[in-house]
């Protein structure tokens, strides 16, 4: 209630209605109220505000609070009430709140109705937009409809609110401020201003326009204390099951990091790293512990997984599988790239403000080069190369552990014969048969295994020769795109 007294008196106090705040004395015509939720919806979006505001009880000239003499959760559209009958109207992205709070003594409705996400906002299939103070289709104004979509194209998941309406001090509670100085290696402020503003400048935090602070969709996936106290992101908690042997028939362990990814990212690193195999070498007569996959590798993997996570597939979350054989990271969502040009590729990402933070706290690679190091570092070790596997809302990253040659299957073979063309290719450097003989651990007595394997390649059009005219024993190969 102390919340929106507040957010009452900042919003009578605008001089006049704007674009996203509209005043109210008593009109409450249902379709009235559907066409201007569809039109405060889509001007927020075009204001940049995360939310817009109807408002009863207040004199739309003067600002004036009157009072109102209705509840807006008793009223009715027939026999229905009015809130069921404005959902089954609206678009399914139409979010808005009923409230009334008392101010000065008197009632004060308040709508709060959330920005259009992905598309506009429509009413009865229609779409409306806030022009000046007014309320109007849509299609009269081409060029407002044209910058509407430009600015949809353009909204951040990250920036919308996770959480709102929250003291500056109920806000800190929820978030671990401390740990993001720490992971900058900066030392922490000692006021809690000084802290608000760096969460605000880093987009964890938000400041509302009724005063009271915002935690954003970024703030929480990053830095939650507990992922469930933010109701649309508990389901994003990160999924970790260990397997008893290859398959999936008898679970070891299973753990739900609620934490959020920048604060757990270590925990979980650390966990992965004791639950998979490891191996014994004697290197200058000292005994060392080594584990089945290279660390470096499975960061990178889970770091991707994270930032390039579809956050619009909902009641999904990022799951890393353990397996004795091979770890599989599956993410909701699809590459916005080619697989096949994954290494040489500029990076990007659907949520370009969570990497951009993810690569300031040194969770992931600068510059893309996060697959060039996976594959480097999985050939350096002879492990098959890693699998990407794409399907309708998902993508999945394979890395196995040590397969003898022959056991590995041909399409495996295939894949690691183009990634290491494309590794040696951004090296300035050119694939032949003895390089790839190296990176699958192979003596000369399989030069002709290995020339099949390139001849293979070239026949699916992965690989060419470098120069077409060189002499069998001397040919190069780059990948078929270079």
């Amino acid at each position: 209630m102390e919340n929106l007294s507040l957010l009452v008196a900042e919003l009578c106090s605008y001089s006049s209605e704007t674009q996203w705040i509209e005043f109210k004395k008593d009109n409450y015509m249902p379709d009235m109220i559907g066409r201007d939720i569809s039109a405060l919806a889509n001007s927020a979006v075009l204001c940049e505000k995360s939310c817009a505001y109807m408002l009863w009880g207040i004199d739309d000239k003067t600002h004036e609070i009157v009072g109102s003499n209705h509840d807006l959760q008793s009223l009715k559209k027939g026999n229905e009430e009015l809130e069921n009958w404005l959902r089954f109207k609206l678009s399914s992205n139409a979010n808005f709140e009923f409230h009334t709070v008392v101010v000065n003594n008197v009632n004060v409705c308040v709508m709060i109705i959330y920005a259009a996400i992905n598309q506009p906002v429509t009413f009865d299939k229609v779409d409306y937009i806030r022009i000046g103070s007014y309320t109007k289709r849509m299609s009269d104004y081409p060029a407002v409809q044209a910058q509407l979509w430009d600015k949809l194209r353009d909204s951040k998941f990250e920036e919308r609110y996770a959480k709102h309406d929250l003291s500056l001090n109920d806000a800190l509670n929820l978030v671990d401020y401390a740990a993001y100085f720490e992971m900058i290696q900066m030392p922490m402020p000692t006021d809690m201003n000084s802290v608000c503003y760096y969460m605000i400048e880093e987009g964890i935090l938000s400041k509302q326009d009724n005063g009271l602070f915002a935690i954003t969709n970024m703030g929480a996936i990053l830095f939650a204390r507990k992922l469930s106290n933010f109701p649309r992101l508990s389901r994003k908690s990160i999924r970790l099951i260990r397997y008893h042997g290859n398959n999936r028939l008898d679970i070891e362990n299973e753990i739900i990091n609620e934490k959020g990814y920048a604060i757990g990212f270590e925990e979980l690193i650390n966990y992965i790293e004791i639950a998979t195999p490891t191996r014994e070498t004697i290197e200058k007569a000292l005994r060392e512990k080594k584990t089945a996959y290279p660390m470096l590798a499975i960061r990178e993997i889970i770091a991707n997984a994270f930032m390039h996570q579809d956050f619009s597939i909902t009641g999904t979350s990022p799951i890393i599988e353990i397996f004795d054989n091979r770890v599989e990271v599956t993410n909701p969502g699809t590459p916005l790239v080619d697989i096949r040009r994954i290494i040489d590729n500029p990076p990007r990402s659907r949520n370009e403000k969570l990497a951009a933070l993810m690569r300031h706290l040194r969770m992931c690679e600068e510059l893309g080069t996060g697959w060039d190091k996976i594959v480097t570092v999985c050939e350096l070790a002879q492990l098959p190369a890693p699998k990407i596997e794409l399907f309708e809302e998902n993508t999945k990253v394979t890395i196995f552990s040590k397969i003898p040659f022959a056991n590995i299957s041909r399409e495996d073979k295939l894949w690691a014969c183009y990634l290491h063309a494309c590794i040696k290719h951004i090296q300035n450097e050119q694939m032949t048969n003895a390089s790839l003989r190296e990176r699958f651990g192979l003596g000369d007595t399989h030069i002709s295994t290995i020339s099949r394997l390139i001849r293979e390649s070239v026949d699916e059009k992965l690989i060419k020769p470098f120069d077409a005219n060189t002499a069998p024993r001397y040919m190069k190969y780059v990948p078929i795109w270079a």
